[in-house]
């Protein structure tokens, strides 16, 4: 379940980035968190299950609806499991933005997760 992050789940945001390999650094981290708690632009949701937050993935959006996939991580555990896959989905699901692209950084992860998404659609 995509739940939006709010300044409660500020560590738990923290864990959840810092498996990214540009967010290693706690000051980095830091940044990028205030980054989501104080711009408008920047759109931070976490994913819940079972009671517990295994992934999170950050946008930044534009006037155009266009939003920027900026961030996607998964708890090294649930990986493989098709957690980012189900994020991603239930981003564009949200119906909040014409348009989703991912950066350099997220680029190959996305691509993974929406050929998936593509597959599952042409089965049915």
């Amino acid at each position: 379940m995509l739940i939006r992050y709010k300044k409660a789940f500020e560590k738990i945001a923290m864990g959840l980035l810092s498996f990214m390999p540009n967010e290693k650094d706690i000051k980095k981290l830091k940044e990028t968190i205030h980054s989501y708690e104080n711009d408008d632009n920047w759109v931070l949701y976490l994913w819940k299950k079972n009671d517990e937050y295994i992934g999170i993935v950050g946008l930044v959006t534009d006037c155009n609806s266009m939003a920027t996939i900026q961030h996607v991580s998964v708890v090294p555990s649930y990986r493989g499991e098709g957690v980012a896959k189900e994020m991603l989905q239930e981003v564009a699901d949200l119906g909040q933005y014409e348009s989703v692209r991912a950066t350099e950084e997220t680029r190959n992860i996305v691509q993974k997760c929406i050929n998936c998404i593509d597959e599952e659609a042409d089965d049915h």
